[in-house]
This record gives structure tokens, sequence and C-alpha cells, in this order.
């Protein structure tokens, strides 16, 4: 994949440059505090020594090899084809962000490369942990698949009910944060109302807005971040269970890093001629090595123009365990990872599942997740609505290391 330098790319380190520059202006000449610089699990860092500003930078490359072929299939026919080797720059990433004049005033932008495509802007007002405003364009917060970076995941990429049910990047505003912490009742919230046009799309359709609700109860009073491997080795139990949901009108079915589309069997849309409403139940633990996630969605698509009702279902289990906890035979640095994913694209037919089985082999180098190699082994199968089956098996290995 060739890289390119687009005239967003300098506009973007320009504006880089500019956000450093115009903030210490601010600051009287005389007394110019001390600038320390490191390097953090964020890139390097850069800090006053008043800690009224921090940037930190960092890039991120993802290479790929992939055979028989690299996308996840969408439909009967595509399960095994005759697909070429593939061998690419998967991701190409740069990321920007830190604070400016206050710890609580945040900023962070993330670029990708090899596209072309600006994927986050945001500014978060972070001043109390129960009350939190971001404004800009990011990853919804609805599901942990979704939300969890590629890079943190532990199978070379998520799962094949990612495409349906995810809601991708989206623009708006979102009120979040967390109550109770360190109790019984430990909740954490966040609530978005967003364009619900897909990324890059400041406005809506047809003038009704994308609302989003998530509620995530953080069991025995402790918080899980949104990582795959459990690199910390919690040595208290560490779990959450998660419902949220989601209310759209727009011509779109389903959206992804490019933005809005249609799911298989649907027409382009007109301006709100899909209803979609969707739910999502949702744990996930860590301990001692062991690391635990799953997700259980539907949606119902409504189309306007056809009166048409269309009902979707899907769930994946995942699972990952360091097995040098279980003998020291096994090396420290070697992670095994496994996830079975079940979909049905119309709950109307009885024959309309699709299936897929994961193995993944993560070897972290030092630095964790941000320098790992995984190898994983997939297996798809498909039946159509006639109750034929077809299977195919795919091998990936995939390095990912950020800098």
């Amino acid at each position: 994949m060739k890289l390119t330098t687009t005239p967003s790319v300098y506009f973007l380190l320009f504006s880089l440059f500019f956000t450093i520059t115009t903030s210490y202006s601010q600051i009287d000449s005389v007394n110019i505090p001390k600038i320390d610089v490191k390097y953090t699990n964020k890139g390097f860092q850069f800090k006053t020594s008043d800690d009224q500003f921090l940037l930190h930078i960092e890039s991120r490359l993802q290479f790929r090899f992939a055979t028989p072929g690299d996308q996840n299939p969408i439909s009967y026919d595509e399960v095994y084809n005759d697909s070429q080797p593939v061998f690419k720059i998967n991701r190409a990433r740069l990321k920007v962000g830190g604070h400016a004049f206050e710890p609580w005033l945040k900023y962070y932008w993330e670029y990708e490369l090899s596209q072309g495509n600006l994927l986050d802007f945001r500014i978060m007002v972070e001043k109390w942990e129960f009350l939190k405003l971001k404004i800009g364009q990011w990853k919804t917060y609805y599901n942990r698949e979704r939300v969890i970076s590629s890079g943190k995941q532990q199978l070379v990429d998520r799962s094949i009910i990612t495409r349906p049910f995810t809601l991708d990047r989206q623009q708006g505003m979102e009120l979040f944060g967390r109550v109770f912490p360190g109790t019984s009742t430990d909740f954490n919230y966040n609530f978005s109302i967003l364009t619900g046009a897909g990324r890059s799309i400041s406005e809506n359709d047809d003038g009704n807005l994308m609302y989003v609700g998530r509620l995530q109860y953080n069991l025995f009073g402790r918080e899980l971040g949104f990582i795959g491997s459990d690199l910390s080795f919690h040595e208290k139990f560490t779990g959450l269970i998660a419902v949220a949901g989601v209310t759209n009108t727009s011509k779109y079915t389903r959206f992804s890093q490019s933005g809005g589309g249609q799911l298989d069997g649907f027409e382009d849309g007109i301006s709100g001629q899909y209803r979609v409403k969707q739910a999502m139940l949702e744990t996930a633990f860590m301990y001692r090595g062991f690391s635990w996630q799953n997700e259980f969605h539907i949606k119902e698509i409504y189309d306007h123009v056809n009166a048409e009702t269309t009902n979707l279902k899907g769930a994946y289990f995942q699972a990952g365990y360091f097995l040098s906890n279980w003998s020291s035979f096994f090396p420290k640095p070697l992670e095994v990872a496994g996830r079975y994913t079940y979909y049905v694209p119309n709950t109307n037919f009885s024959n309309n599942l699709e299936e897929e089985y994961g193995l993944a082999f993560n070897w972290f180098f030092k630095g964790g997740h941000r320098n790992k190699l995984t190898t994983e082994f997939t297996y798809f199968n498909f039946e159509d609505q006639t109750g034929v089956l077809d299977n195919g098996l795919r091998f990936r290995v995939q390095w990912d290391i950020s800098l």
C-alpha cells in the first residue's frame, strides 16, 4: 500500500506546531517554565513544569500477511473464493493528544496516513470524574470490541459481527463519567447525541439525530480498561457488565471507518429511509493473566420506503490466557486467545447462520501491546437459505508496533 502525504497532513502538522507556539505565547517570556521531555506509553511526551500544557505524539504501524485473503466474508459466496495472498501495511497512524491551560482540558486527534483520513478529533472537559464532556469525532462508546484499539486486541481483527452492529466514528457530543467509584454501586455511563451519518459528516440527512446510551456496572468497585489482554496480571477479580442502546434514522444500515454504508441485501437509501434500533449486553473480566469478553447484539431495521422490517442478532465469546501462569514450560511473552462468533443476518429465515472460529497466539515484545506479533487461524462456516453449508480457513500474521 502506497503512503501518500496529502495537504491534510501538512495542515495537521502545521496545526500541531501552531498549538505549541501559541500556547507558550500566553506565558510570561521571563518565566517560561521548564519543558520535560520523555518517552511514555503514549509516545514522546512534552510537558511544562507547571503541568499547564502537555503534548504527546505517537506513530503506529501495522504490517499484515494473510492467505487466501484478508477481508472477513460478508456473504455465502465469499466464504471460500480465489482470493490471493496479501501483504500490506494495514494501518499507519499518527496520534497527537494532551491537555492545554488546565490538566482537565484535554484534546486528541488521530490521522490515518495510508488512506488520508482524519479519524478522531475531539476536546474533552474532564474536571470532575462524575461528569465529563466530549465534543468532536470519535469511535462511539457503544460496545467494547469496537472501542478497544485495533492495536490492543487479542486477535488480528475484530469479529464478523462488528460490520453489522458497530456505530463506528460519529460527530457530536457526549456526556460521560463514573459515579460511586470503589463501592458496590460503581458505575460508568456514556450518553451521546450524534449526527448519525458516519465519519466526517457534520450534518444529519433528515433532522433525526442518533442517540446512544451505555451503562456499565463495575464489579467489586474496580474499573476494567479497554484492552484485550491481561498484561497487568490483575491480582483481584476485575470485571464489568454493560448494557447499551441506540436509535437512529438515516439513509444507512451500517457504519464503518469509511463512513455510512449498507448491509448485504439493502439498497442505497434516501434521506431518512432506514430507522435503526439496536441493543447490546456485554460482559468482561480479567484475573491473574486470564481475560474474558463477550457481547450479545440485536438490531431492528425498518425500511420506510418498502415498509419492511428486518431483525438481526449475533454474539461473540472471547478468552485469552498467558500459559506461563499455568506452567513455567511456556515463555512469559506468549498468550493464547480464542473466539467464537455467530451472526444471523435475518431472523425471519431458519437457514441463515454465519459462524467464525478464531485461534490466535500473541508474542509480546518489550512494550506489551505497543510491540506485538500475532499469528491467527480463522475458520468460517456459512449457511444459506437452502440449508447448504460452505466453509473456509484463513491464516494471518501481523506485527503491530507503536513508536
